[in-house]
């Protein structure tokens, strides 16, 4: 009986223990899957298979997985979809998708997994400060929080321009790497790729600010996001049409350009957004940008150790001065975020109109 109890007691504690860190098991499984996707992608890219290609593909393919979740799960919830909703439909799918993914995948043909991971850091303090600008966003620099928003920001920032403008001396590997991806004309030209990525990033940082827009007169994410895909894969469609103009771009070999693209297409932009959504819904979008720096570290490890590519000094630098602005900009955003559900339990007589709705 000692026996079973002790063991009852390890599994309920575990339980516990299991319940509480959840959420933060899925966002590292989440980021091991994106760590994943750049490697395969400069795969596929280096194979033949062009990036926009690539990136209509995978949206259709994400459209066709997400569908059918959001037509029964969504169905007595979905409002009408006016004309007018569905032309900011297709803005944000083209900020989200058409604009942002293809540059950035087209950028990786001409920097490096490790540079793309790095910058993504970015992308909280460009957010930032597009809100603040909108005025979606309170900044106070009389108390410690509000001038952790303002370091953080500028500590970002220059963490930026030190991995896109000084890459400094190579780091020497210490052994052959595991696995080889081979290179044609890869990573040639970096400034044109720092300015594909920036780019962007900052087309990434204006589609959050507008989804918050879109979801309050639309609230139903997962139709959003089917929508997204197929029109994001649309508009993708033509970018590859006036970038690539021979048909056999669109023939997809049996090697790592189909399994490439199928797995961004059913993983990344599929299962990968029903995790996000239940992630943000049970901790906030603030705990979910968090990770992003966890990325850049996966990424440049498996680059260094596996791969065998080479890592620069001034891209480690700015990439630590760039995630040290990230963390203080969300400490900053998350204390605000304790302050507004203190004000709420503060407030007694509060209809069920007037209560913000709580994850």
């Amino acid at each position: 009986m000692d026996s079973d109890s002790r063991a009852a007691h390890e599994m309920c504690a575990f339980g516990v223990i299991y319940k509480k860190f959840k959420s933060h098991v899925l966002m590292v499984l989440i980021h091991t899957c994106y760590t994943l996707l750049y490697f395969t992608a400069e795969a596929a890219f280096n194979n033949g298979l062009n990036p926009h290609v690539m990136v209509t593909y995978r949206h259709f393919i994400g459209g066709l997985v997400m569908f059918p979740f959001a037509y029964v799960l969504e169905r007595k919830v979905r409002p009408k979809l006016t004309l007018a909703l569905f032309a900011e439909i297709f803005v944000l799918s083209l900020l989200g998708i058409g604009l942002t993914l293809n540059m950035y995948f087209a950028s990786l043909k001409y920097t490096s997994p490790t540079f793309l991971a790095s910058m993504i850091n970015t992308i909280a303090s460009l957010t930032f400060v597009m809100a603040i600008i909108l005025r979606l966003e309170q900044l106070d620099v009389r108390n410690p929080r509000g001038l952790a928003k303002i370091f953080g920001t500028l500590f970002s920032l220059i963490g930026v321009m030190i991995m896109t403008s000084c890459k400094g001396p190579a780091i020497r590997n210490l052994d052959k790497p595991l696995i080889h991806i081979s290179r044609n004309n890869l990573h040639e030209n970096w400034t044109k790729g720092s300015i594909l990525t920036v780019a962007s990033c900052i087309t990434w940082s204006a589609w959050y600010i507008m989804q918050a827009f879109t979801m309050k007169k639309y609230p139903a994410p997962l139709s959003i996001t089917t929508w997204m895909n197929f029109l994001g894969g649309a508009q993708s469609a033509v970018i590859a049409v006036i970038m690539q103009h021979k048909p056999e771009a669109w023939l997809l070999t049996v090697n790592i350009q189909l399994w490439s693209t199928i797995y961004a297409g059913v993983v990344c932009s599929g299962i990968i957004i029903f995790v996000l959504l239940w992630c943000n819904k049970a901790k906030g979008p603030v705990f979910v940008t968090m990770f992003n720096p966890l990325s850049t570290i996966m990424v440049a490890f498996t680059a260094y150790f596996v791969l065998g590519e080479k890592l620069y000094m001034g891209s480690i630098l700015g990439a630590v001065i760039a995630m040290i602005g990230l963390y203080l900009l969300l400490w900053g955003k998350e204390t605000d975020q304790q302050q507004v559900g203190l004000k709420s339990r503060e407030q007694p007589n509060l209809t069920p109109e007037e209560e913000e709705p709580t994850p």
